[in-house]
């Protein structure tokens, strides 16, 4: 169950570009348990991923990191890769993990009624949320641009895309399978024990040096404190927040979650947690979530299944899911 960021935060170290030993002070047999720990910037994020003090750790992370290195590359919309010339063309034939990807998409914005779209590219433009802060467009711009949007436009037969009018964003679920193919890369190569962190789309495995692993939620309001910590089984913890990116104006905080319905910014809801057996679907699943609002979107989720979340209101209220505390250490000692 994705901007001042609603960080899901791993609580281990990391530096950017460079290895570094993290040490915890647990002793077992005689010796220092260590893990090991590297950053790069990928897709727009920094991406840390920790493994225990393996043989060849950076061979094994660097690996990983290639996933979400070739994922970025197919489906980030700059010119000249695999998606921009999608859109440029208005579809085609395409890469088996764009085929992938869009397959999951599609589903998603079926399975959520439309609240997670892949046909808000756009709509992204019109926003300009990568830009400095403007005045936001004005209604008649949304709506002749909400006319190119609807992604039911869009046709998959096999392998080929047919785009019609609409272009496509995979912005609210390539990270996630980033995620995902970095951990399969990790379990793959015999490493069972990790955290990828892609700036909030978290997957988990195993434990640290046979503890569980242990991930802080930094609160929404104040990114200087923890709303929460949690303990995450094996599986994917993602977040998505209305502070990741936005801009202001006029008093107004304008945000990247757009409601494929209106255009706009979704209102009512500040984050959402999620946690489900992938990233790529706790990527979705969280944006649905989020533009459903608070009672819609926690009833969505409780629909799904391997799925729990939190969902943080505008007001400040946290609701969750049934199964979301079994994830809270400190809620499991009340039970």
């Amino acid at each position: 169950m994705k901007n001042l960021r609603f960080h899901i935060v791993a609580i281990t170290m990391a530096v950017t570009l460079a290895a570094v030993i993290m040490h915890y002070g647990e002793k077992n047999k005689g010796y220092e348990q260590r893990v090991f720990s590297l950053s790069r910037m990928l897709m727009d994020t920094m991406v840390s991923i920790t493994v225990p003090d393996i043989p060849e750790p950076e061979e094994a992370i660097n690996r990983a990191f290639a996933e979400i290195e070739r994922v970025d590359k197919l489906m980030a919309r700059k010119e000249g890769t695999p998606l921009w010339t999608l859109n440029r063309n208005g579809g085609g034939k395409l890469d088996p993990d764009l085929a992938a990807v869009v397959v999951k998409a599609l589903e998603w914005a079926d399975r959520s009624q439309g609240s997670f779209s892949p046909a808000t590219a756009r709509l992204n433009d019109l926003w300009g949320f990568k830009e400095a802060a403007h005045a936001p467009p004005d209604g008649s711009a949304i709506s002749e641009v909400l006319a190119q949007s609807d992604w039911k436009e869009m046709t998959l037969e096999g392998d080929h895309l047919t785009l019609g009018v609409t272009a496509l964003d995979l912005g609210g679920i390539a990270k996630g399978y980033a995620v995902d193919l970095a951990a399969a890369s990790l379990v793959n190569q015999g490493v069972s024990d990790f955290i990828v962190d892609a700036g909030g789309d978290l997957f988990v495995s195993g434990s640290k040096i046979g503890v569980p692993w242990r991930v802080g939620i930094r609160d929404p309001v104040d990114g200087s404190k923890l709303m929460m910590i949690v303990s995450p089984q094996e599986g994917a913890l993602v977040t998505s927040g209305d502070y990741e990116r936005y801009f202001d104006w006029e008093g107004v905080r304008y945000h990247h979650i757009l409601n494929p319905d209106t255009g706009m910014p979704a209102r009512g809801v500040t984050s959402v947690t999620v946690w489900a057996t992938t990233a790529t679907d706790a990527d979705a699943a969280a944006t649905a979530a989020f533009v459903k609002g608070v009672a819609d979107g926690v009833s969505f989720l409780e629909e799904l299944e391997n799925t729990e979340g939190m969902i943080v209101g505008s007001d400040g209220v946290v609701t969750k899911t049934t199964g979301f505390d079994i994830y809270v250490p400190e809620a499991r000692k009340k039970q």
